[in-house]
């Protein structure tokens, strides 16, 4: 009885490392992989009081841009 317990163990987890290891198939499932997101370019933008701006002087805070236009 415990050798057939072992036994069942060690399929379930040779069956759980091989679905593991194996890539999903995007294709299939009809949706594209999640790549990760790019860096911000270089840029600056005039502030409240009109003086530049640069993404690089607000390194490591958080940044929240609204562009909006009327057309």
């Amino acid at each position: 009885m415990r050798s057939s317990i072992v036994a069942l163990a060690a399929a379930v987890a040779l069956t759980v490392a091989a679905v593991a290891a194996a890539a999903p198939d995007f294709a299939s499932l009809q949706i594209q992989p999640y790549e990760p997101p790019k860096p911000a370019p270089a840029f600056s933008l005039p502030g409240l009081d009109g003086t530049p701006q640069t993404l690089e002087s607000l390194r490591g805070k958080v940044v929240l841009l609204f562009f909006w236009a009327t057309w």
